[in-house]
C-alpha cells in the first residue's frame, strides 16, 4: 500500500472515532499529550532496543502527528513539505551520533 493511501486510511479511522473532522472531540494539546506519550514509548524501545516496538512506536507517533496537524487544519503532508523546504539546504555535522546543524545562514 502506498503511503498516501496509508495516510488516508488513518485520517478515516480518526474521523470515525471523532478524533478529527467536523465532529472532532480531541484538542491540539491532548493530541499532543498522546504524542509525548507516544514518543515516551519510543525512547522505552530504542532503549531495550527492542525493534518491534521501535516501529510501533514511530508508527504510532506518527498517527498522532497526522491527527495533530488536522486539528491544526493543516495537512500532514503539508506539514512534511514544509519541514522538508526548510532542511532541504540545511548543512551541517554530525557530532556523537547527532546532527548539528550549521548556524551561519
Amino acid at each position: 500500500m502506498d503511503i498516501q493511501k496509508q495516510i488516508d486510511l488513518v485520517r478515516d479511522w480518526g474521523r470515525e472515532r471523532n478524533i478529527i473532522g467536523r465532529d472532532a472531540r480531541a484538542t491540539m494539546l491532548s493530541q499532543f499529550k498522546i504524542c509525548r506519550e507516544e514518543t515516551d514509548e519510543l525512547e522505552e524501545a530504542i532503549m531495550l532496543d527492542d525493534h518491534d516496538g521501535i516501529t510501533d512506536g514511530v508508527g504510532d507517533t506518527a498517527v498522532t502527528l497526522i491527527m495533530l496537524s488536522e486539528l491544526h487544519g493543516v495537512s500532514f503532508e503539508d506539514c512534511l513539505q514544509w519541514a522538508y523546504k526548510e532542511i532541504k539546504d540545511r548543512t551541517g555535522e554530525m557530532v556523537d551520533g547527532t546532527f548539528v546543524k550549521d548556524t551561519a545562514k
